[in-house]
């Protein structure tokens, strides 16, 4: 069977050293639910560009891109492998569809990626390749490039969009613990599009969906692009299932998608 395409929200930085349901699903869907996958291609929130990039390392360095957390967050290593090799064959299949990209090296990975690794693949020891996302692209465009890898899942290559469905930092926490009802409404809106792979009204969340402005503000649109990548990738197997729903800080999102590997 085809690995899945993954949409995972990776929340605050701080799930790296938390202990909380979230952490445990994540380490339940990583090394018990999943065939473990032969390497793993990330499309990461914290890569936002208009250039279609992508590394092509040997080895990946842990980026800390993130400020004011506690001191153990900026000791946290995860050095897992690149994959230069499967690098070149995403290139080739975007070549393929006359997709400009770049392959650099020197970048490692940004804690949209190596924080929800971390908590499913603690030995970091599968290959990975990050990419970027861009935020400006339409949301056909981001489903488009998700496409183009499809194959890929046939290859035994896990994908995985990271990044959050409802991601407004400036309302965090106005809810106390519990959950912002414009925030639920908007990820049930969402979850019904997803679950009938309803991708003309889905295209258009940004006019349709309830609270969009609140829940993906103009700031954040990177946050909410991967989970249209992530669908992409099961193109060829349109069918969705939700893994995880929760909130923390009331209102940020912690939600993960199935999408294909689900006869």
């Amino acid at each position: 069977m085809a690995q899945p395409a993954l949409f995972i929200a990776h929340g605050s930085p701080t799930l790296a050293i938390e202990n909380h349901d979230y952490n445990h699903f994540l380490r339940q869907l990583g090394q018990e639910t999943l065939k473990r996958p032969r390497a793993v291609i990330i499309f990461s929130a914290h890569w936002d560009s208009s250039a279609q990039l992508l590394t092509e390392d040997e080895r990946l360095h842990t980026v800390h891109d993130f400020y004011g957390f506690p001191d153990e967050m900026y000791g946290i290593r995860y050095p897992a492998p690149g994959d230069p090799d499967l690098s070149r064959q995403i290139g080739s299949l975007f070549s393929a569809h006359n997709l400009p990209f770049e392959a650099v090296s020197g970048r490692g990975l940004d804690h949209g990626a190596w924080v929800i690794l971390r908590a499913m693949f603690p030995d970091a020891d599968i290959p990975v390749v990050e990419l970027s996302v861009d935020s400006k692209r339409t949301p056909s465009e981001q489903y488009a490039i998700g496409k183009m890898l499809a194959k890929l899942r046939d290859e035994d290559v896990l994908i995985i969009g990271s990044g959050g469905l409802v991601h407004n930092l400036r309302l965090i926490g106005r809810d106390g613990t519990n959950q912002a009802s414009w925030a639920v409404l908007f990820d049930e809106w969402i979850g019904e599009q997803l679950n009938h792979w309803n991708l003309r009204t889905l295209f258009e969340y940004e006019k349709k969906a309830p609270h969009v402005r609140e829940a993906v503000p103009s700031y954040a649109t990177e946050h909410f692009a991967p989970l249209l990548y992530a669908m992409g990738a099961a193109d060829n197997d349109r069918k969705a299932r939700k893994l995880y729903q929760d909130y923390e800080y009331g209102s940020l999102s912690l939600n993960c998608w199935r999408f294909g590997g689900l006869d």
